[in-house]
């Protein structure tokens, strides 16, 4: 789901970043309208149009969360293009591959990382919901939502069954989110100290 949505997402933002104009308006009216609607509804009409499973779930919250990405890219990519390096490379005849990959695309990899690290835990919260509603994974495969699912009409008799795919997801989360923040500030130049 990271995957999809960290692809998508950011080839989108850099267009609209480096192309500017009616490029940018185009995608970024897209990505206004996906903004709209809660990423758990867009989730939950992509599952619903292509049928419940794990792999359907995935694609589901990898595209709800392509809107995300795409605002980071861009809004760093926008940043970047206005920068006297860049200029000086532009005024040297530098291509537009040699500007996006060499000068672009190293100064937006921070942020991606740092949100891609974000989204694991974003995902892996979509997909246990999605799970729990029973539009994710199906029975025989092992989810946490899906265990939790099971294990609700069971919670007095055994509640074991309900807790341990719970707690598996709060610290998986959690580690996600730790990981994402010790990213932005091991990545971010202003918190560095001298």
């Amino acid at each position: 789901a990271v995957a999809i949505s960290c692809t998508i997402g950011s080839l989108l933002g850099l267009i609209s970043g480096y192309a500017g104009g009616k490029v940018d308006n185009v995608i970024m009216r897209a990505v206004d309208v996906m903004f709209s609607f809660p990423d758990i509804l867009i989730a939950l009409s992509v599952v619903a149009l292509l049928g419940p499973s794990l792999r359907n779930a995935v694609v589901a919250v990898g595209i709800s969360a392509i809107p995300w990405y795409a605002r980071v890219v861009r809004g760093t990519v926008m940043v970047e293009h206005k920068k006297q390096y860049f200029e000086a490379a532009e005024s040297l005849g530098a291509g537009h591959s040699r500007l996006v990959g060499r000068h672009i695309l190293p100064n937006a990899l921070p942020p991606i990382l740092v949100l891609a690290t974000l989204g694991f835990s974003t995902a892996i919260l979509s997909a246990a919901a999605l799970s729990f509603l029973g539009l994710g994974a199906q029975p025989p495969e092992p989810e946490w939502g899906l265990e939790l699912a099971l294990g609700r009409d069971l919670m007095r008799q055994a509640w074991w069954i309900m807790t341990f795919p719970g707690l598996a997801i709060a610290i998986t989360v959690l580690g996600f989110n730790l990981l994402g923040d010790g990213l932005r500030e091991a990545l971010d130049p202003r918190q560095r100290r001298s």
